[in-house]
């Protein structure tokens, strides 16, 4: 059978536990490319045994980051490009519906949708997860933000691709589930407030400008000093996070957290 005409970027640090989930599911796909941030772990050598390309990846500092960098210096077989991370797992259904949409369509990238896992328990309600992460190579990147003198991620995290033309949705979810333990879970949030901190207040000087929906409401709110309430009310409360159980809301009070953290260091930047 032929592979299916679309490039997939794996994008990787120690990713030893979850790279083999996340690999065993891409045999379908003409090239798979797996972007490492040199990994100190078993993750290169888990790349060679399912046999796809490595590429080392060695940030700067400087623009561009881990994904742009990939777009603009990897050669890549496919017009179609799949970004996933390490704990991303396709299903066959979102294969499926991916191979057709591809192959003729006006639409110029598509947003994917997930299925969550928390704790070892997949989560149906609450706040659901979404990402533009499927895209024609020559239509677009992933926005530019200046943090030479303060980002500490080399990867594109909260960024988003700025695409040129339509933009669609694929129905069928990936799943979304990491085996690293709520130890990584902590650390990373932790990372990823302090980033979210600085972007907010360099924004704040330069301008909110290119900005989702999403963003655009989250960044209202933060200043209103009500943004971690907001979000457990509107994930555990009126989409119905509740009904995942305990499960459920425990990851509501981390993500409310999580906002409480980004509150709360905004307000020591200021203060410095």
């Amino acid at each position: 059978m032929s592979k299916i005409p679309i490039t997939v970027v794996v994008s990787v640090k120690n990713e030893e536990l979850n790279l083999p989930h996340c690999l065993e599911k891409l045999n379908q796909f003409s090239e798979v490319i797996v972007v490492d941030s040199q990994s100190t772990d078993s993750t290169p050598d888990i790349v060679k045994q399912f046999g796809y390309k490595i590429v080392d990846f060695n940030w700067d500092g400087k623009f561009p980051k881990k994904r742009n960098w990939t777009l603009r210096n990897v050669p890549l077989q496919n017009d179609w490009i799949l970004f996933l991370d390490a704990d991303e797992f396709l299903t066959q259904p979102f294969i499926n519906e991916i191979e057709t949409k591809t192959k003729q369509t006006n639409y110029s990238g598509f947003w994917l949708c997930y299925n969550n896992y928390f704790m070892g328990k997949e989560l149906k309600h609450g706040d659901k997860m979404k990402k533009l992460a499927l895209f024609k190579k020559n239509t677009g990147a992933y926005e530019r933000i200046e943090e030479d003198s303060w980002s500490h991620l080399d990867m594109e995290v909260h960024e988003h691709p700025i695409i040129d033309g339509q933009i669609g949705a694929i129905s069928s979810p990936i799943i979304h589930k990491d085996y690293k333990g709520l130890e990584h879970y902590i650390a990373r949030h932790n990372a990823y407030s302090s980033w979210e901190a600085k972007r907010y207040l360099f924004l704040k000087k330069t301008g909110f400008k290119n900005l989702t929906s999403r963003q655009k409401i989250k960044y209202k709110v933060i200043n209103s000093g009500l943004l971690p309430m907001v979000y457990f009310t509107g994930s555990y409360v009126l989409k119905l996070g509740f009904l995942d159980g305990v499960a459920g809301y425990r990851l509501a009070k981390y993500k409310a957290n999580y906002f409480f953290q980004i509150q709360t260091k905004i307000i020591e930047q200021k203060h410095k």
